[in-house]
């Protein structure tokens, strides 16, 4: 039988919230068209921490406390160091064939990065000349090179490490599935494989969060839900909100509250970014956080 559980709105006035992260007591998250990260606390006094004019995705923190942030339109990866300066960490622009979304980094401070692969806008505005193509992981190591982690993804987006190290697993919102693959001590991707295939046109698996028993929490960027999947495909729960859901993360101080950014159901940037109508939300939920992000 499917649990379900219903969200709260915790905070409004986000214009398109995106990559949450419990982080040091907080949950940090970036805001699209508003240009910033942001921290906020369960009291919920909310710090604009930092201003991305290329439009901040993914964050994850290196092993010295530097915050990294995915810009998207520049396809860059930033580090914000704990002085508060801001340089670049990594030009994506020769891997990433359209902008940059989300990262998940490992313990060793390796980023793993998608990217859209097209222009999704122009196919939602209908030019026949845009077709959806496959695109690349890109792998970011602590010292700024760029590889390519893996190839033929079909949006590769919401990314999560096992507790272990040892699997990492992205979501292809566009193949509607989770893949996942081993990852080797230097941080190789290797033994490809299906974790779990949706098989529906009603979820689209956007940001994910992992729980400690081992299953997935996917925001479905197809509706007003957050599904949690086994691996193998079998849908456990569903969480339930106000408005499209297309990111969430597990935190709170015992991992259990899964916190999710909602949206109105459109990605046309003139739409989104015409009025702050984006929310956080979250659901008390019976499995805590594990993993990386």
């Amino acid at each position: 039988m499917v649990g379900e559980y219903q969200g709260s709105v915790l905070r409004e006035g986000l214009y398109f919230g995106e990559c949450p992260r419990w982080h040091d007591g907080r949950l940090w998250y970036s805001d699209f068209y508003g240009h910033t990260v942001h921290a906020l606390t369960p009291g919920g006094a909310d710090e604009r921490v930092v201003e991305v004019a290329g439009q901040p995705a993914g964050l994850g923190w290196l092993p010295d406390g530097s915050l990294l942030i995915v810009s998207m339109l520049d396809r860059r990866v930033l580090r914000l160091d704990p002085d508060g300066s801001v340089r670049e960490h990594a030009a994506l622009g020769e891997w990433a064939t359209f902008h940059c979304n989300d990262m998940v980094v490992d313990t060793a401070g390796r980023a793993y990065v998608g990217n859209f692969g097209f222009d999704i806008f122009a196919l939602r505005s209908g030019e026949a000349a845009v077709q959806p193509r496959s695109t690349v992981l890109i792998r970011v190591d602590p010292d700024g090179q760029v590889s390519v982690a893996a190839d033929d993804l079909e949006f590769p987006n919401g990314t999560v490490i096992t507790p272990d190290g040892r699997t990492l697993i992205v979501a292809e919102t566009m193949a509607r599935r989770l893949t996942a693959f081993d990852v080797s001590a230097d941080g190789a991707l290797a033994n490809r494989r299906v974790w779990a295939d949706l098989k529906s046109d009603e979820i689209a698996p956007d940001g994910i969060c992992l729980d400690a028993s081992g299953a997935v929490w996917a925001a479905n960027a197809a509706g007003p839900t957050a599904v949690r999947i086994a691996e193998g495909g079998e849908l456990l729960d569903t969480a339930r909100f106000s408005q499209t859901c297309f990111a969430c993360m597990l935190g709170g101080p015992d991992g259990r509250e899964l916190f999710a950014v909602t949206a109105p159901p459109t990605i046309m940037p003139a739409e989104v970014s015409a009025a702050p109508r984006g929310r956080i939300e979250s659901a008390r939920v019976g499995v805590g956080h594990a993993g990386l992000p």
